[in-house]
């Protein structure tokens, strides 16, 4: 239950609309609800403005849709992380507004009508290995509200590519740079801003990668002021911190966002 929906119900008991006994009902299993092998968080989204996000690997499709049901019976905004195919065709026989982000793999489920932010997040990856990374952090912000505009390949090999893109990169309230192998275009994108970087390492690179600890640490180590850095692959929390930062900016007045930016979409 979000807020919105919290105040709806108390104004119903108010008003006398809902009878006690049935709002105590809708109540119930607030905060949670005790399915076994899951706690499902109803209160989450009353405690930081978005419902809980399915992590898919690990669980069963059964167990997924289970859980997907019982949030679904609170009318809730669905994300299924690192989710694959047959997870989305299985979700899709218990909600008719189902969308699968392939390359980031996310199901996004009952997603409501959301007026996206003025204010800006830009995500940019260092090569297209990359871009699953990438995407899991452009929907993830995307699906939580936040305007999101996207610059993939653009890795300190060839910088002319970002040089190029100055104004993208110093428009947005906050990047998110994606890089693996050597893992130093976030140093460099937060030499060109003022604004909020978070930096993930992804497990691209060859055998001295070590899977992405590399990376990892160059990014820890950044010289650059503004870095923040996220897990290896962790493109669903650079997104979710990245759409934090940015819904303070888009409240507190922030710049408008530059001309033909893609807006969200309304409805899955």
């Amino acid at each position: 239950m979000n807020p919105d929906g919290l105040k709806k119900l108390l104004e119903q008991v108010r008003t006398g609309d809902m009878p006690v006994d049935r709002a105590l009902d809708a109540l119930k299993d607030l905060p949670y609800a005790d399915m076994g092998y899951a706690m499902v968080d109803h209160h989450r989204a009353l405690r930081s403005g978005h419902p809980e996000t399915i992590f898919s690997p690990g669980k069963t499709v059964d167990q997924i849709v289970g859980i997907a049901r019982r949030l679904l019976e609170k009318d809730a905004n669905i994300m299924a992380t690192r989710a694959e195919r047959p997870v989305y065709e299985a979700l899709k026989s218990v909600c008719d507004r189902v969308e699968y982000h392939e390359a980031a793999r996310i199901v996004v489920m009952n997603r409501k009508p959301v007026v996206p932010t003025r204010t800006t997040i830009l995500v940019m990856c260092a090569g297209t290995s990359d871009i699953p990374v990438a995407e899991e952090a452009a929907v993830t912000a995307e699906t939580m509200g936040n305007r999101v505009q996207r610059l993939s390949d653009v890795g300190v090999a060839g910088i002319h590519r970002l040089l190029s893109n100055r104004e993208k990169i110093q428009a947005a309230s906050v990047l998110v740079v994606v890089a693996g192998m050597d893992g130093a275009l976030p140093s460099v994108a937060a030499g060109l801003t003022d604004k909020p970087v978070i930096a993930v390492p992804t497990s691209i690179g060859y055998g001295a990668s070590f899977g992405g600890l590399a990376a990892l640490l160059t990014m820890l180590n950044s010289c650059a002021n503004g870095v923040t850095v996220v897990n290896i692959d962790n493109g669903y929390g650079a997104g979710y911190a990245a759409s934090m930062i940015n819904r303070l900016a888009d409240r507190g007045g922030g710049d408008q966002s530059p001309e033909g930016l893609p807006t969200l979409r309304e409805d899955c």
